[in-house]
């Protein structure tokens, strides 16, 4: 007997609710509505680029209803969720904005995960349908769907739709339907939209339900201070399903102005900048590394960057003097971006003074965000000082799907969510990135949990203990790195263990960048020592070492 299916929800106290409402951050809009009005407004004007498809807002509407048709068509039902992945292509904006039109719920997956991370998705989902591109980067993913459908532990999932050569599952363009099965209303606006991923601090990544009034809110806010407009020309260098390209401003809040929205297949400058060039591009963002390699690859480049307004760096810490390097090497004005998909979003002004571009990242986007940062005793400190960040605001969350223990852990009772950052605040409400306050390694961007990566190594039959950790990095921010005692005296070899952990079908960043293999771990006198203590040995240890040896 299959479990029942578990509500999607999101909310807020009342009393929240009416404030939100009241000081016009919530306006009942829906994503529907939102795309059905910028292709009346915006009709003939260019939303969506990649490669050689340009469409319209009016295209993009229509190709949204087609695909809405097509997948009410094979059976789904409103409000059923839809594992999304399809990199950065046209078809993931029109199959997003289908889903949206058919009231079906996107689970957003990125490019680079594999088999354990969407299985996940599904099950933690209970997701009735996958949707993935056909090949991309030499990776088939209608292979992965084989290995999907065949896993029996995921009893939702009735349905695969692949974009391009969908071999025996439906392809995406051939999908049919009747208009006449389209909802004829839209959506709650406080229903839930998509469920976002979670950068996962402890195991596989959690899901972030997002309603259709506070995230539209998010971006609809952040265009303002991004200087978002009709005239905007955004590069989607980064992954498009990534939160922060998806609507720190992102695609979505170009697409709320009727600007247009370029995708780039890869971030490497050889490839982006001939786009900025082509399609006169405005405003993009980065996480740091990319931004260090671009202000390199600018000084030799053939490619004309004179569109450029705006370079917005976020994802992970942008430290001042990589600030500097970026700032010295593009044509752009720099706006620092630090936020998560639980809600927070922070900004640097276009209009503020350079040490506070070069030195913080950001503010947050409302008045309407509270933030406080705390001791460890949960008390607030003075500003200056290093602290926990917690917040609750109008586009902050309440709670993960389906993860009561989480739940428990990261919000407070009376509704702020514990972010996991270290961070101090400056006068004027900017924040400071100090790091995390837990095992999370933030590789270029990409979070990822070391009690995850410990798990899988720890099912080599070569690996006796492992511990992962955080090093830092100048091009990556953070790199990882596993400490490994082997079983007996058969110690196996770095590349093999690689290897063998890419054929456990997980995204390639997960595996550790570099791997030391010791005798023994510190313990306590009764035999016992916390992760987070050994983590912590482990990596100042390795420092110091390295430092000598510097």
């Amino acid at each position: 007997m299959s479990e029942p299916i578990l509500p999607l929800q999101q909310t807020w106290p009342a009393e929240f609710a009416e404030r939100y409402r009241a000081a016009g951050f919530w306006r009942g809009e829906t994503f529907p509505a939102m795309l059905r009005n910028c292709a009346q407004r915006f009709a003939d004007r260019t939303a969506v680029v990649a490669g050689d498809e340009r469409w319209s807002y009016a295209a993009l509407w229509q190709r949204a209803e087609d695909i809405a048709a097509g997948l009410l068509a094979l059976g789904l039902q409103p409000g059923e969720r839809v594992v999304v992945q399809l990199g950065n292509t046209a078809a993931f904006y029109a199959t997003v904005w289908g889903l949206f039109r058919a009231g079906l719920v996107p689970v957003y997956a990125l490019a680079a995960h594999r088999i354990t991370e969407i299985s996940h998705f599904v099950r933690k989902a209970q997701a009735s349908a996958y949707v993935a591109v056909d090949r991309c980067e030499g990776y088939d993913y209608r292979q992965l769907a084989r290995e999907l459908r065949a896993l029996p532990d995921v009893p939702t999932l009735r349905h695969v739709v692949i974009a391009g050569d969908g071999a025996e599952f439906a392809a995406l363009d051939a999908l049919q339907g009747d208009a006449a099965l389209l909802p004829t209303q839209d959506p709650d606006p406080q229903s839930v939209a998509f469920l976002q991923i979670s950068g996962g601090s402890t195991g596989l990544s959690k899901l972030i339900p997002r309603t259709h009034d506070d995230y539209i809110y998010s971006f609809r806010a952040s265009n303002d201070i991004c200087g978002i407009r009709e005239d905007s020309v955004y590069l989607v260098a980064l992954p498009a399903a990534h939160n922060f390209p998806m609507s720190s401003p992102g695609a979505l809040g170009v697409f709320h102005a009727g600007g247009t929205v370029v995708l780039s297949p890869s971030p490497s400058p050889d490839v982006a900048f001939a786009l900025i060039e082509r399609e006169r591009v405005t405003d993009l963002g980065l996480v740091p590394p990319l931004a260090l390699l671009w202000a390199q690859a600018a000084a030799t480049t053939k490619h004309d960057l004179s569109s450029l307004r705006v370079l917005q760096v976020g994802g992970a810490k942008l430290t001042p003097e990589a600030a500097r390097r970026v700032v010295a090497g593009l044509p752009v004005k720099l706006q620092q971006v630090f936020g998560m998909a639980e809600g927070l979003v922070n900004y640097t002004r276009l209009h503020d003074d350079e040490d506070t571009i070069l030195g913080t990242q950001g503010r947050p986007i409302s008045e309407g965000d509270e933030v406080l940062v705390v001791g460890d005793n949960g008390r607030p400190v003075p500003d200056g000082e290093v602290g926990h960040l917690l917040t609750r605001g109008p586009y902050t969350i309440r709670a993960y799907h389906n993860e009561p223990a989480a739940n428990a852990r990261s919000f407070t009772e009376d509704g702020f969510y514990r972010t996991g950052d270290m961070v101090l605040r400056k006068p004027g409400g900017y924040l400071v990135v100090q790091g995390r306050a837990h095992d999370h390694i933030n590789r270029a961007g990409e979070k990822i949990s070391a009690e995850e990566v410990e798990d899988h190594l720890l099912a080599h039959p070569q690996i006796f203990d492992v511990a992962v950790v955080s090093i830092p990095d100048d091009y990556l921010g953070e790199r990882s790195c596993a400490f490994v005692i082997a079983r007996g005296d058969a110690r196996p070899r770095v590349p093999e263990v690689k290897a063998w952990m890419r054929g456990r079908g997980v995204a390639a960043f997960k595996i550790p960048d570099q791997i030391v293999f010791v005798e023994a771990f510190d313990t306590t006198a009764v035999g016992k020592t916390s992760r987070k203590e050994l983590r912590a040995r482990l990596r100042d240890a390795f420092l110091q070492k390295q430092n000598k040896e510097d």
